[in-house]
């Protein structure tokens, strides 16, 4: 029987190992990588269902078929019970073998294809490890920093202010081959402009009052590794033209200085803003634009990954519960409920406050919400007034253009005239506002706009 089945099977492709008993069929498969095994209910010595038991240690999922001259439910049912995979009666018909086997084998091959993909996934996001979502958006955004990741190429993440612009730069980073050599970051707008070219070019000793010591830049402290520019669309217009020279000839002097430096940086950007609108608007150079321009991973705002917000808390609540020792904190339903209608200006960034003062304030191991702050329990839904048409008509422009301002009054006075705010609270950008504001000649009901940079001699006369 075991000679007519080799002949069959290896007709048909497979590689076939014979064993003349239970014992040496236990050693072929510890030693040779086997789909699938056919055994014979009864053997002298070790019976069929004992080897089935005794294969089933050595690998879970060979896939075995039973043969029994004895046809009854019991004997399948117990072959079944221990883990086989089917049985066949005998005689058998070749083709009966031949699609039993073929089902076992692709099951096998099925099993093994997804305990692959499985690890292929853990491997791909495990490497994201303070990037927290599963939602088909943030898959997106991982996709594109694996392939981004090994080149050399120019990268633009945008996104809204607290969606994890930086998280994504550094995790562009530790999946290059530059993740051994520094990563720098630069704050764009946080220094006017001599002082960023100094930060980013180092000087000389001498080339301005001060400089009594040489001083490395920060493009020579990340050569090899990454830099990045957080807010890219805040450097100054005089700043951009260094800035594009280093990145197309990968070169530059120190302040001062006269000899030409050579880097290998790998450059890493983010904006908060539309460059391309900037651009139009010649606050931004076209010709930056368009070498920052090479690779783009638009990061979506919480609200619209909303599925992710379970994962975010549950994520904020093991880390701050670890830092304040107290483990184990869980929100109460119907906290999460208020957090997941919430629409989260603030994004991931506020989510973290909210979560953090929470652990901080709990004295209990549930987290009701009463510890979520007020303006997002409060949150109130915005309906459209109800009006039915006169019977002459309206001017439907007309209707629109107030509409538009009365919304937009409604802002400034709940951003406090703060112009930055009120475009969050809209969803409009800060630049789209601004043209509006002024197309509808609007004043703040304080008088003024406040300055978005928060000048506080300026806040002193709108106050």
């Amino acid at each position: 029987m075991r000679e007519i089945l080799e002949t069959l099977l290896t007709r048909e492709g497979y590689e076939v190992r014979l064993a003349s008993g239970g014992a040496e069929a236990l050693e072929i498969a510890r030693t040779v990588p086997v789909d699938a095994a056919i055994v014979d209910v009864m053997m002298p010595g070790m019976d069929g269902l004992t080897t089935l038991d005794e294969i089933k240690k050595i690998d879970e999922e060979i896939g075995v078929i039973m043969i029994t001259a004895f046809a009854s439910v019991e004997t399948a049912i117990a072959a079944m019970k221990r883990g086989a995979f089917d049985y066949i009666t005998k005689p058998f018909k070749h083709d009966e073998v031949l699609v039993v086997l073929r089902n076992a084998v692709e099951r096998r091959q099925l099993v093994a294809e997804n305990v692959a993909l499985r690890q292929n996934l853990q491997e791909r996001y495990s490497r994201f490890q303070n990037i927290i979502g599963r939602s088909q958006r943030m898959r997106q955004v991982f996709d594109l920093i694996i392939q981004a990741a090994p080149s050399r190429s120019t990268i633009l993440i945008g996104g809204e202010s607290g969606t994890g612009k930086e998280l994504v730069a550094r995790a562009i980073h530790s999946n290059s081959p530059r993740a051994a050599r520094p990563f720098v970051t630069v704050n764009s707008g946080s220094l006017p402009p001599d002082l960023l070219e100094s930060n980013l070019f180092g000087h000389v000793k001498g080339a301005f009052t001060g400089a009594v010591y040489p001083k490395k830049g920060l493009f020579e402290l990340a050569d090899k590794g990454t830099i990045f520019f957080d807010e890219i669309g805040n450097v100054a217009l005089e700043t951009q033209p260094k800035l594009l020279r280093v990145m197309q000839e990968r070169e530059f002097m120190r302040l001062g200085g006269v000899e030409t430096l050579k880097v290998d940086v790998r450059i890493v950007a983010a904006t908060n803003v539309d460059l391309r609108q900037m651009v139009e608007e010649q606050r931004f150079r076209e010709d930056l634009y368009y070498r920052l321009h090479v690779i783009t991973i638009p990061l979506p705002p919480l609200r619209e990954r909303k599925e992710d917000i379970p994962l975010l808390v549950q994520h904020f609540l093991n880390k701050y519960g670890e830092e304040n020792q107290k483990q184990g904190l869980e929100l109460v339903p119907e906290a999460l409920d208020l957090l997941m209608e919430y629409d989260w200006p603030g994004n991931v960034r506020e989510l973290e406050n909210v979560i953090e003062r929470a652990v901080v304030l709990s004295t209990a191991s549930r987290i009701g919400s009463d510890l979520i702050p007020e303006q997002v329990r409060n949150r109130t839904v915005f309906r459209l007034p109800q009006f039915s048409l006169p019977s002459e008509g309206i001017d439907f422009n007309q209707v629109t253009a107030d509409v538009q301002r009365h919304l937009i009054e409604s802002a400034l006075e709940a951003a406090g005239g703060v112009q930055k705010r009120a475009a969050e609270l809209l969803r409009l950008k800060p630049t789209t506002l601004n043209e509006m504001i002024k197309r509808y000649d609007i004043r703040s009901r304080r008088g003024r706009q406040r300055p978005e940079n928060g000048d506080e001699a300026a806040a002193a006369e709108v106050q």
